[in-house]
């Protein structure tokens, strides 16, 4: 085998999407801090990190191409404090999720100890292209421009359906 998850023909052009799932995967399995996912809606979810004991200048949450990474370093106060046992230490930590395309950041705010952070997924828009196709043999040399018409989108009404558009001939 050979390792490879997209091995059909029929998937052109996942290569992007096999790198992010390898990413995933070697990302660090720290449980470290506590976290939880929830889905709003259909277009919106939240996650919620535990981070008690920080405040909004200890974290920072950044965008990096199409992961959402969330970074804690707390200051070490123990300086002239003396613990008989220390079981909350000053911990930093790294976490990072993989964004799908298309997916927006909808804001952040630090709550109670709970980092909660929005995450929007605008609904895709449809798209339909008409293919010229052309009589003959195209010979060698680079591919040729491909010719399309683009039609506009198909607005969904109120009731989830879709108007049926005819497409004219040429």
């Amino acid at each position: 085998m050979s390792g490879r998850l997209f091995t059909s023909p029929m998937f052109l052009g996942f290569d992007h999407l096999e790198q992010m799932l390898e990413r995933a995967s070697k990302s660090t399995s720290d449980g470290y801090p506590p976290y939880n996912i929830e889905q709003l809606s259909q277009t919106a979810l939240r996650i919620t990190l535990a981070v008690a004991g920080f405040v909004m200048d200890d974290l920072q949450i950044t965008q990096e191409d199409n992961q959402l990474v969330i970074r804690g370093r707390q200051t070490d106060d123990s300086q002239g404090r003396i613990f008989l046992h220390r079981g909350i230490a000053a911990r930093q930590f790294h976490k990072a999720f993989v964004l799908a395309e298309g997916i927006e950041i909808g804001g952040a705010w630090l709550d109670n100890g709970l980092l909660h952070i929005d995450l929007l997924r605008p609904e895709p828009e449809v798209r339909v292209k008409r293919i010229a196709i052309t009589q003959g043999r195209r010979t060698g040399g680079s591919p040729q421009t491909v010719q399309h018409e683009v039609v506009p989108p198909v607005v969904k009404t109120a009731r989830r359906t879709r108007p049926v558009r005819e497409l004219d001939d040429e």
